[in-house]
């Protein structure tokens, strides 16, 4: 059997279990509530936009570590049901993977896409900014799902995985900025515009937001290097250093915890 036909079969049958999965529907009600609400009440201009990138960068993280961490211990004995099957380790977790960020990404097109067309959102101004948002959200689902899988195999103890797997969030989307910003207070009168684009590609959830951000032509709200992370992140070149850097991010992830799971005694 082929490695693609392998994780074709895990991701159906995990597609089948979490289309009736309480949780995930909870998650797509809770985005679809908290999107028609910033829409009913700001307008479908960039403020009800701008609400969202809190939500996408806040919610979405947290959710697809704390999930995907709990999914993988919830499913133990199926993995030990597939590894004693014909199949390799790699494609077993490669389908695993796939079988919940799909989901999971579905999911958060679903709770935006849809109230957003239900209050005209979709226009010319706002297309881009939303098609921008989404992307973003898929990035973060997959890179935050590929580290609760890496987390979780390396991990036995399932607290101490979920513990671990909230700290990471909490580093990315809390704590790392306010550590970012002591280091620009305390080095002020330092060329600081290399460090900082260097920190921006040291997490996917500011440099998801440098992204955001700037497609919705509002970098000045960035503090003083806004200028200069225009000026990398929004040309073509920059574009691509940033998807090339979210790539990574899901890559190197995935790469540890498959490593880790073909070594893994169940």
């Amino acid at each position: 059997m082929t490695a693609l036909t392998t994780a074709i079969k895990v991701v159906k049958f995990e597609l089948s279990d979490l289309a009736r999965s309480r949780w995930l529907l909870a998650y797509v009600l809770s985005v679809a509530l908290v999107t028609d609400a910033l829409l009913r009440f700001n307008g479908a201009d960039q403020r009800a936009v701008l609400g969202l990138v809190n939500v996408v960068l806040l919610i979405v993280p947290l959710v697809a570590v704390t999930f995907g961490t709990m999914h993988l211990y919830a499913r133990r004995d199926f993995i030990e049901l597939l590894l004693a099957q014909p199949l390799r380790r790699p494609h077993i977790f490669l389908g695993l993977y796939l079988g919940l960020t799909i989901p999971v990404s579905l999911g958060m097109i679903v709770g935006v896409a849809v109230p957003a067309a239900w209050h005209g959102a979709w226009t010319a101004s706002l297309t881009g900014a939303l098609g921008t948002l989404l992307a973003v959200a898929l990035a973060l689902t997959a890179v935050f799902v590929a580290l609760a899988f890496c987390i979780a195999v390396r991990c036995e103890d399932k607290v101490r995985g979920l513990a671990i797997a909230m700290a990471v969030w909490m580093a990315f989307a809390v704590l790392y900025d306010g550590a970012v910003l002591l280091l620009v207070s305390i080095f002020a009168d330092a060329p600081l515009e290399r460090p900082i684009l260097a920190a921006m590609l040291a997490n996917p959830v500011d440099l998801a937001r440098v992204l955001l951000l700037l497609q919705l032509d509002i970098s000045a709200l960035m503090g003083y290097t806004g200028a200069v992370l225009k000026n990398a992140f929004g040309s073509v070149q920059g574009l691509i250093l940033a998807t090339a850097a979210l790539s990574l991010w899901v890559a190197v992830p995935l790469w540890l915890g498959g490593r880790s799971f073909v070594r893994k005694d169940f």
